[in-house]
């Protein structure tokens, strides 16, 4: 009877294995779901809108197939379509029947100004007529439309670059958009597929396995059970005689060899096989136990955990989305830490303006003049890139749109404050204020880089100062100190530049009068750059501003055969070109300064955060 139940028990357990294994196999189904794009027109351009990679929930997976590179990015659908409205590119979008639909868009025409219309069905004197006209701009556009390389855009979020196949995992919400191409050039990859995982839940598979793993585990021991039993019976069981008490033989004594036969190979047989015969079960429920280990093998007895939501800054109604994100900030700093400094190394000028621009590429031009007449003149701080500790990117989406951004150094325990602009969707963002801050400066508090700040405009009346008032109260508190009437507005307290600005003025006021105390005059006087300003709006109704402010010193001589010389300046005598002059020179250093200006309403003053000061021209006074 025991062999009986155990043979049901194999019998069953293999049902139920084969029956688990089979879910987790020939019957679980496509692990995944694909679309296939078709492309029938080509275009150097092909765009997936978000809804299109969001027809299903989860990850996206895209593959684009082609000959040689193939490129694609991803960016807010807005972003995107911006950068491609001047050429011509395919567009897939989904249609309400949930049809994925391939559309060719011609390039836009540019806007050259307003002009009268004339009345409907004819044509202004000296112009075709509608048709004709709507047909040559057609072609016009279409064969002027620029084709630009979309490889290493500022406008991606992220961009991805593979030979012949390109697969891309995605997770990307339905106001974004994939775009593809492979130079700007060719046409772009027409093989095209977005592929989504199936979520396919086998619940019973994990019980039947392992529950058939038990079983034929009981199985196997009424299996031994009944084998035990067997040999326990095997033979006649009759009553003999009393047999003579005999002596134990020694199958060890010398005599073994002589005849005797021994039983304990059979023995080692049998308890060798029944090693054998309990290795194999133990091996096939693990193997088992292994198979149906994942999460969806299971039944769900207990409801998944519901994340507990956390404080979040919400954006005020109406406001736009930030120029950018802070993996994008990262990304477009490294970008132009990179560039700079390689135009440092060569003192490329044109190869600095790239990534430069305002105030800061000025510095960087008079920079590279005076090192290449000058061997050992100081080179420029490298911009920094990493770590970011602060990104605040402007809430605008259109153009030009801009980010503050405020990176330290590590190794030489210092941070910068600067300000990138894009001036428009295919330009690069530039560089235009940088500075370094203060020790103990201390950032108002700003909103989180997801939300964004709006620009404040330049004569905004909702600050203690208007942003394009602030370069010239200051240099007025710079020229007057005490006595100026802006002087209250200023927190003196910490204001390092004041300090180095009017130490320097003296030093170098000593040195001049050394010789030209009698013959001649030094003159210090501050305004504002030419650069403008540049505010964001902090939390409290305050804005950090960005200016440029510029300090003119003026060296006359002030006795007719006297002549001011540039020997002991070499600066001064490698911008303007002259060793000596009967009617002077005038030196201009620049300066970036970032203010935090408080709104209307707050007790605060106006405090400086940093500021870094360049020399930027000499020249003779005519």
């Amino acid at each position: 009877m025991r062999f009986v139940w155990a043979v049901a028990a194999f019998v069953l357990a293999a049902v139920m294995i084969g029956a688990g294994i089979a879910q987790r196999t020939i019957f679980q189904g496509p692990r995944t779901e694909t679309a296939t794009i078709s492309v029938e027109d080509d275009a150097p351009y092909l765009l997936i809108d978000g809804a299109v990679l969001n027809q299903l929930p989860g990850t996206q997976t895209l593959r684009a197939r082609g000959e040689g590179e193939i490129f694609a990015s991803y960016g807010r659908t807005a972003d995107v379509q911006a950068w491609l409205a001047d050429t011509e590119y395919n567009h897939v979008t989904l249609e309400d029947a949930d049809a994925v639909e391939t559309t060719l868009v011609e390039p836009q025409p540019t806007e050259t100004g307003a002009a009268t219309e004339p009345a409907e069905g004819e044509a202004a004197e000296g112009e075709a007529a509608p048709e004709e006209a709507a047909e040559e701009g057609s072609t016009d556009a279409a064969t002027e439309a620029p084709l630009r390389d979309p490889v290493g855009s500022d406008l991606w979020l992220d961009e991805y670059q593979q030979a012949d196949l390109l697969i891309a995992p995605l997770q990307l919400p339905e106001e974004m958009s994939v775009l593809i191409a492979t130079d700007g050039q060719a046409a772009a990859p027409a093989a095209v597929s977005v592929s989504w995982p199936l979520r396919t839940s086998t619940p019973w598979a994990g019980p039947l396995i392992v529950g058939g793993s038990i079983l034929m585990a009981v199985g196997v021991f009424l299996y031994i059970l009944g084998i035990r039993h067997a040999r326990r019976s095997r033979g006649p069981r009759r009553k003999g005689l009393p047999l003579a008490v005999t002596e134990p033989i020694d199958l060890a004594v010398e005599g073994a060899d002589k005849g005797v036969i021994s039983s304990s190979g059979s023995r080692r047989a049998v308890t060798g096989g029944r090693r054998a015969f309990a290795v194999v079960p133990a091996v096939a429920v693990s193997a088992l136990l292994f198979t149906g280990c994942s999460a969806d093998a299971w039944p769900q007895l207990v409801p998944s955990a519901t994340p507990t939501p956390t404080a979040t800054v919400v954006a005020p109604e109406g406001q736009q989305q930030p120029a950018v994100t802070k993996a994008q900030a990262e990304r477009i700093l490294t970008r132009i830490s990179a560039t700079v400094a390689d135009a440092d190394a060569a003192l490329d000028a044109d190869l600095a303006a790239t990534r430069l621009e305002g105030a800061a590429l000025e510095a960087r031009k008079t920079n590279y003049k005076l090192r290449a007449a000058i061997s050992d003149y100081t080179v420029p701080p490298a911009i920094l890139a990493k770590p970011l500790e602060v990104i605040l990117p402007q809430a605008f989406e259109g153009w030009p749109r801009s980010f503050i951004a405020v990176a330290d150094d590590d190794a030489s325990k210092t941070s910068s404050i600067m300000v990138m602009t894009q001036q428009d969707a295919w330009s690069d963002y530039k560089l235009s204020y940088v500075a370094s801050l203060e020790a103990s400066t201390t950032l108002p508090e700003l909103a989180p880089a997801y939300i964004g700040a709006p620009q404040v405009e330049p004569d905004s009346p909702f600050l203690l100062m208007p942003p394009e008032e602030v370069a010239a109260a200051y240099s007025d508190v710079i020229n007057n100190g005490e006595d100026s009437a802006y002087y209250p507005m200023f927190e003196a307290e910490g204001d390092q530049l004041r300090a180095s600005i009017a130490a320097d003025r003296q030093r170098r006021l000593d040195d001049f009068n050394q010789t030209g105390a009698g013959t001649g005059t030094l003159e210090f006087q501050s305004g504002p750059g030419a650069q403008e300003s540049f505010a964001l709006a902090t939390i409290e109704s305050g804005a950090i501003v960005a200016v440029n402010i510029n300090e003119t010193d003026t060296a006359k001589p002030t006795n007719p055969d006297a002549v001011i010389k540039t020997d002991n300046t070499p600066t001064v005598k490698t911008l303007s070109g002259a060793d000596q002059s009967a009617t002077g020179f005038f030196t201009t250093f620049s300066d970036q300064v970032f203010f935090y200006v408080p709104g209307p309403g707050s007790n605060e003053k106006i405090r400086l955060l940093g500021y870094s000061s360049d020399i930027l021209d000499a020249k003779v006074i005519s």
